[in-house]
């Protein structure tokens, strides 16, 4: 029994370990930026690793007021693509951190 104890403290120690892993990932991909541009670069924007838009630039000859459809959808297609970029690398690295082991909740 003593040793069944001693399995479980050291799994605990290494949950706590990684669990402080985690966050110190999470920090770090919130503090990363991730762009991406649509319509050959007349939109483009920026997205941070915790998801959130944090530069929009648009190409002045692309606003067509008669057209504003096209620069929705330009404006959409940036934030969806920055926005699969900063999931990617975000799933990328929480799998590496946690060796492949199929944990659920962790992206």
């Amino acid at each position: 029994m003593a040793g069944s104890l001693g399995d479980l403290g050291g799994l605990l120690r290494q949950a706590q370990k990684m669990q402080r892993q985690m966050a110190e990932l999470q920090e770090d991909l919130a503090q990363r930026k991730f762009e991406a541009s649509s319509g050959g670069g007349a939109v483009k924007v920026t997205v941070s690793g915790a998801r959130q838009v944090i530069a929009l630039s648009i190409n002045p000859e692309v606003v067509d007021p008669e057209d504003t459809e096209l620069l929705e959808d330009l404006v959409m297609t940036a934030i969806t693509d920055a926005l699969k970029q900063a999931e990617v690398v975000s799933s990328q690295e929480m799998q590496a951190l946690s060796g492949g082991m199929g944990i659920p909740g962790l992206m």
